[in-house]
């Protein structure tokens, strides 16, 4: 008789009743089992059931108890995610597109921030393990091996980026610096420009290394000497890019392009060169690195490397899933490309003859 209820009536009538696992079932005609096999995503349960499933669940806005699926099933089907901070927003969108995907293969996430403490980051190790976490992402870019090596000894599913302890439970995002890297560095040289420099993120970070390697390797292959004094290092914060913009900007030979290790060193810049009277890209061209979504934004808009916060999240999930799912094979490594996007904040160097025509042409 419940099957003939309307369903716009279901929904009213469950409101009176407790909604459980039981429910679900007998308003979906399966079994109990049915629909822990559908809630757990079992891939052996048959499709029409499982259909049937989860329009009941979604029309009761049926909740499931995750713990006691955890109980159920031995599996938390929790990942977690270690950042180094959150006021970087280039972190919130990596959450964002980890959260994603991860909801979408039916996983639920733990976040942690260390803010590059080493503290905080055996609180969000212990965290993890209190929680069961079935795999661990660890997206901090930085070299903290003594407590990494801790959690890689509890034999937990864990990713990391670039380097990580050579195991068979841990695979690592590699990303392609040079490419995108290089791609600023010919942009700039395309354009005329001998005069560039470099701000770094902190060297004691794996990624920030990396990052100024690929500079001076790219530099060299476009025929540019270095100048050491124009090597600058940052912190990947807005105040650091102001900071560094400064000594580059207002002591002795002044560059005519600033490429940056990431995006909020690169707007720090562009604050910079506002407040010493610089117009950008007239007087100096910037690049950043990352492609946070503010770039877009800016005056004017950024030209920056884009590094896929989704492409990081997807591929940092699939990894995790591989390990913890038998059906799928883990690989040690993952790739993760680089763009160059070029906006407005490049352009020729200032007193060359194509500036100079450009500057004819702009309506007085």
């Amino acid at each position: 008789m419940t099957d003939q209820t309307p369903k716009g009536k279901r929904r009213s009538k469950q409101k009176t009743e407790r909604l459980d696992i039981h429910t679900v079932a007998r308003l979906a005609n399966v079994s109990i089992a049915t629909v822990s096999r559908t809630i757990n995503h079992v891939p052996t349960v048959n499709k029409k059931m499982a259909k049937r499933v989860w329009e009941v669940i979604k029309e009761l806005d049926y909740a499931p108890n995750s713990q006691a699926r955890s109980l159920v099933s031995g599996r938390s089907r929790l990942l977690g995610l270690i950042v180094s901070e959150i006021t970087n927003p280039f972190f919130p969108e990596l959450i964002q597109g980890f959260e994603d995907v991860a909801v979408e293969h039916g996983y639920e996430i733990l976040i942690g921030s260390t803010n590059y403490d080493p503290e905080r980051m055996k609180t969000c190790i212990r965290r993890m393990v209190e929680r069961k976490a079935e795999g661990v992402a660890v997206m901090t870019f930085g070299i903290e091996e003594p407590l990494l090596d801790k959690l890689a000894e509890r034999k937990l599913p864990l990713v990391f980026v670039d380097v990580g302890p050579e195991r068979p439970e841990i695979s690592l995002l590699r990303v392609d610096y040079h490419r995108g890297i290089r791609q600023g560095v010919q942009h700039l040289a395309a354009l005329g420009h001998r005069d560039i420099a470099f701000i770094s993120g902190p060297l004691i970070l794996h990624s920030a290394n990396s990052r100024l390697t690929a500079f001076k390797r790219a530099i060299q292959e476009c025929g540019i000497k270095i100048n050491p004094q124009w090597i600058v290092e940052g912190d990947h914060t807005m105040e650091g890019g102001m900071t560094a913009a400064e000594q580059l900007l207002t002591h002795g030979n002044v560059p005519t392009a600033v490429m940056c290790s990431n995006d909020m060193t690169a707007i720090g810049v562009l604050h910079e060169a506002y407040r010493v009277a610089m117009r950008v890209p007239d007087d100096l061209s910037v690049i950043g690195f990352d492609n946070i979504h503010m770039t877009r934004m800016t005056i004017p808009p950024l030209t920056t490397v884009q590094m896929s916060c989704y492409d990081l999240a997807r591929e940092a999930v699939m990894a995790l899933r591989a390990h913890v799912e038998k059906s799928l094979t883990p690989n040690r490594e993952y790739g993760i490309k680089t763009q160059l996007v070029v906006r407005e904040s490049t352009g020729f160097p200032h007193g060359t003859m194509e500036h100079l025509r450009n500057s004819a042409d702009v309506p007085k």
